[in-house]
């Protein structure tokens, strides 16, 4: 199978496009297309830029594009983009393209060869110091959060084969629907948990926020959902699983899982500036409403090439995200590309280069938001985005992967 990159306008709904990203600057940005840097900074905002709403930012007149990135106070290593200079020329091509909105409305494009970061590049409304909405991709880095738990001994991977509900004390069981035992960590990660909750009983039930809070959301939806049955336990995106999945890491971590994602990944990972908004339940979101820079979405993608390992430190359970990444489902959208496949909250497909396959996982969100990791060639690469029909990846899979294949 090859990797099919033409997705319909439908995707940026189905992946939650956030309404609300970042902010950020009115200088004017250099082209770079060498590895000599002439205005390193060009892309980035003051504090008082950085209050402006991010679809009220102006665009930057001229793109960042930098061959040769700068050493940051942000424990990322840096190195040139020491590619055949064909393949060089290329890339920056390319990246002038997306600029110029060619092919839709990108912010940031970065990638790492071998663990440093050998290119770095911001445009329309993209910032190097200002943090930019995930969208969906959220739910990956909440699959890391729950990798964290495991690797710390909170769960265990024969855990998430066992009932939900199990890890949920402060649950009735007396009121659930039947079934409510058949959803699992496993089956909410895959999208199969199988509730079936209507949206307008959900707003309802949202109009008194009060009686949501903490577990109690999940009573609620295990309260109003039909049965849960196999019938029932299909593939479903969305659908409250990656909150069930956070009720969960609150449940079992020491604090909360506010708390938790803080001390235990973040800041083990050097990300400081970013937000992370609260679902109506009080609990962290799962699944959107994250802001983050482009580089420290890098470390993420660094986290899944290195096997979980930060600095020599095992972060991520290796078991878990060995399986997180792989492709353990098939989507089922009709507008989903063939060849994806889906894990635990990150996608899984082999991306072609001339006649060899290579796999690719990455984290998804809807406007544009990648971070993309292809273990073989030691390589990742990240984007950011405002745009409703994000297909870059054609651009990215024929102009960027191919040259570090060489």
């Amino acid at each position: 199978m090859t990797y099919n990159f033409k997705i319909t306008s439908l995707l940026s709904i189905a992946l939650l496009i956030c309404t609300s990203f970042f902010v950020a600057d009115k200088t004017k940005a250099s082209v770079t297309k060498n590895t000599k840097q002439y205005n390193r900074h060009a892309a980035e905002a003051s504090l008082d830029e950085a209050k402006i709403s991010f679809w009220d930012l102006p665009y930057l007149e001229k793109a960042f594009i930098d061959t040769a990135p700068a050493k940051r106070k942000d424990g990322i290593a840096v190195a040139k983009l020491n590619i055949d200079k064909n393949d060089r020329a290329r890339i920056v091509q390319l990246v002038q393209e997306i600029a110029d909105k060619k092919y839709g409305e990108y912010d940031s494009l970065l990638i790492t060869h071998k663990d440093k970061l050998v290119f770095e590049s911001y445009f329309l409304r993209g910032r190097i110091n200002l943090a930019h909405g995930q969208a969906s991709a959220v739910k990956a880095y909440t699959s890391l959060a729950l990798g964290r738990a495991i690797q710390l001994g909170y769960l265990s991977m024969s855990d998430l084969d066992k009932p939900l509900i199990n890890f949920l004390k402060e649950l009735d069981r007396k009121n659930l629907v039947t079934g409510a035992e058949k959803i699992t960590l496993h089956k909410a990660l895959t999208m199969h948990g199988g509730l079936s909750v209507s949206d307008e009983k959900w707003e309802n039930l949202q109009k008194n926020p009060a009686v949501l809070k903490g577990q109690k959301f999940v009573q609620a939806l295990l309260e109003n959902s039909g049965p849960i049955t196999e019938a029932s336990q299909i593939y479903k995106y969305g659908n409250h699983n990656p909150m069930l999945v956070m009720a969960v890491i609150d449940a079992i971590v020491p604090g909360t899982a506010e708390d938790f994602i803080k001390n235990e990944l973040l800041d083990k990972l050097g990300i400081t500036n970013y937000s992370w908004q609260s679902h109506v339940s009080g609990l962290p979101e799962a699944g959107w409403r994250v802001k983050m820079t482009s580089r420290d979405m890098l470390k993420l993608g660094s986290l899944v090439l290195n096997k979980g390992k930060w600095n020599g430190e095992q972060l991520i359970s290796t078991e878990y995200l060995t399986k997180a990444t792989s492709g353990l489902v098939k989507p089922t959208q009709d507008w989903m590309p063939a060849s994806y496949r889906y894990g635990y909250f990150w996608y899984y497909a082999p991306i072609a280069v001339g006649n060899k396959n290579y796999d690719a996982t990455f984290a998804w969100g809807g406007g544009g938001q990648r971070v993309i990791v292809i273990a073989d060639l030691d390589l990742s690469i990240v984007i950011t985005g405002h745009d409703r029909e994000d297909q870059i990846m054609t651009q990215i899979s024929n102009s960027v992967i191919p040259a570090f294949t060489k």
